[in-house]
């Protein structure tokens, strides 16, 4: 895939996608799903929260149902059929053993080849700071698939399982591989534009910037992947 960025590995069966809110996904990994699921891998979303802070203008108990049916929608979009919420509060998550618990159970439960997440760093680049929900799942994600394999550790969530391979992050500012979407990548943006209710929120109605930004990026990741367009992951072994 070009000199920069190593191809993903693709010698798997199962993949859970473990991320804080509903659309976490959408903004760029879902292409990446879509050309997996295509493949005939099993692609699960497990979410730590419904999303019900995420909309300024409405309260979380009216936001959270919509934005579930939103993501519902989504995952339909790229082939993914199995979707989970834990139900921890939208914004103040925190990566302590409660989030360990959990994630490490639903790791047992689902048995994953590998882990997908968003990425755990504290920018996106520039002067930005990533959402603290962003870090926190990511950074427990990583410790949770380590005490998922230990037999030892939270004995009474069920039985331990085999380690994941990797676990990969998009949106990471330090990519080590690329997943070449270029015939994925209109079904990952139509996942995000599935979350027509948050996209007009942000101020853009039926997603058109969205859209010319999704491709912006993958034009630009596919120039370092040496294809038409890419999505680009961290891996980390935990």
């Amino acid at each position: 895939m070009g000199d920069r960025l190593e191809q993903l590995p693709e010698d798997w069966d199962r993949a859970l996608a473990i991320v804080a809110h509903p659309d976490d996904m959408e903004w760029g990994a879902a292409s990446a799903v879509a050309r997996w699921t295509a493949q005939g891998k099993d692609v699960r979303y497990l979410l730590v929260t419904r999303g019900e802070a995420g909309i300024a203008s409405r309260p979380p108990e009216e936001v959270a149902p919509l934005r579930e049916a939103e993501q519902r929608d989504s995952c339909a979009t790229v082939g993914v059929d199995k979707l989970e919420f834990l139900d921890h509060a939208d914004g103040l998550v925190v990566a302590d053993l409660a989030l360990r618990r959990d994630l490490a159970a639903a790791i047992r439960r689902h048995r994953p080849d590998v882990l997908l997440g968003i990425s755990f760093r504290e920018s996106w680049g520039g002067t930005s700071w990533n959402h603290a929900d962003h870090r926190a799942v990511g950074v427990a994600m990583l410790d949770a698939a380590r005490d998922a394999a230990n037999p030892w550790l939270f004995e009474d969530i069920g039985p331990a399982c085999d380690p994941v391979r990797f676990a990969a992050f998009s949106g990471s500012t330090r990519p080590t591989h690329a997943v070449d979407v270029s015939d994925h990548l209109d079904a990952g943006i139509a996942s995000l534009q599935a979350h027509a209710v948050y996209l007009e929120e942000l101020g853009d109605p039926g997603g058109r910037e969205t859209v010319r930004q999704l491709r912006s990026w993958a034009r630009e990741a596919g120039e370092d992947a040496g294809v038409a367009a890419a999505v680009t992951f961290e891996m980390r072994t935990p």
